[in-house]
């Protein structure tokens, strides 16, 4: 193994597992308790706990390429996300599941380019986004776009699957589309009344997620 990653195990072992030892504990006798599923893009600079300032304990996380939910017909296969999501809401009864894409999503750009015959898996992984393309070059303002309405095609998606759908018509459950500008640190949130993504500084702030306190 690399030395690299050998270091970085030790440095977790002295020197960050010795500080929330007491919650790793309390979380293995009492068992995990998160309020929120997070599914969020694989892209290396998205890191869940430090955007919504988080510890151990307090997100469920999926991510995948491009931040997508598969359908729940279990015909399209196995799914990892789709598995995820029936954990999440009907085990361990989360209150809040946020699809949160981003800016200069590699994903989103690969809706743009030439099918490769190299990437079969990633091709047909994709294609969960494939409605959100604009019928444009795909410029900046394009892809900006197009992110975000990946995000809400994925949310809509989400309704999909009955224990979802279930608890969002009963109020136990809330969906949240996010869509993160990396260069700025900024969160934009969907409004759902408008159909627009806003910031999330009040007074345009997802009240609902005042739970999570």
């Amino acid at each position: 193994m690399d030395d690299d990653i050998l270091r970085r195990l030790r440095r977790f072992r002295t020197n960050y597992f010795p500080r929330y030892r007491k919650e790793f504990r309390h979380l293995v006798d009492q068992g995990q308790h998160p309020t929120v599923l997070f599914i969020g893009c694989s892209d290396s600079r998205i890191v869940p706990y430090l955007l919504m300032d988080c510890g151990p304990g307090e997100l469920f996380i999926e991510r995948n390429v491009g931040n997508l939910v598969p359908p729940h017909d279990s015909q399209f296969g196995y799914h990892g996300t789709g598995a995820a999501i029936e954990f999440a809401v009907l085990r361990l009864g989360v209150k809040h599941i946020v699809v949160c894409g981003h800016s200069h999503c590699g994903a989103i750009r690969a809706l743009y380019d030439d099918v490769s015959s190299e990437t079969p898996h990633l091709n047909q992984w994709l294609e969960l986004a494939r409605d959100a393309v604009l019928p444009v070059t795909a410029s900046e303002d394009a892809l900006r776009r197009t992110e975000q309405r990946s995000i809400v095609l994925q949310l809509e998606r989400l309704m999909g699957y009955p224990m979802v759908a279930q608890g969002v018509e009963a109020g136990r459950l809330f969906l949240h589309g996010w869509h993160y500008l990396i260069e700025d640190g900024q969160v934009l949130t969907l409004d759902v009344a408008s159909g627009a993504f806003v910031g999330a500084d009040p007074p345009a702030r997802d009240a609902s997620l005042d739970t999570l306190q």
